[in-house]
């Protein structure tokens, strides 16, 4: 099972033939530029398509700190995306509160974890929308 840096490692060589499809569900490659450093942070997160944009969880597993990942798009939201071979540029924002209960299921339908992930801490796991720029 491929995770973390392989799991980037692999997906970017072989342009998602290998990471894409990941225990049951698909994962799309987030680089972010670090909010300290500068540099360049990929990560491969599980996604879904929503209309024309792609929706991503801030879930770390359920943990009370955010991931690093979101808090680099929070600091700066231009990023890179790679869904199999298609890479792009997007804008990421966090979902509204009008908007994120069906955009939440949505992604609970594709990794039913999120709901446990959600009840084991007091923190609001954000969903993120990624458009195209």
């Amino acid at each position: 099972m491929l995770f973390g840096k392989e799991h980037v490692e692999r997906y970017v060589a072989t342009d998602g033939a290998e990471g894409h499809a990941w225990q049951g569900t698909t994962t799309l490659i987030l680089t972010t530029t670090g909010r300290k450093s500068g540099r360049q942070r990929s990560t491969p997160l599980i996604y879904q398509a929503y209309g024309d944009d792609l929706l991503v969880v801030a879930s770390k597993g359920g943990s009370d700190q955010p991931p690093a990942w979101y808090l680099n798009l929070r600091a700066n939201p231009e990023v890179q995306v790679q869904v199999k071979g298609d890479r792009f540029t997007a804008h990421a924002r966090t979902a509204g509160p009008a908007e994120k209960p069906d955009m939440w299921r949505t992604m609970a339908a594709a990794w039913p974890a999120y709901d446990e992930y959600q009840s084991k801490t007091d923190r609001e796991i954000p969903v993120v929308v990624l458009t195209r720029s």
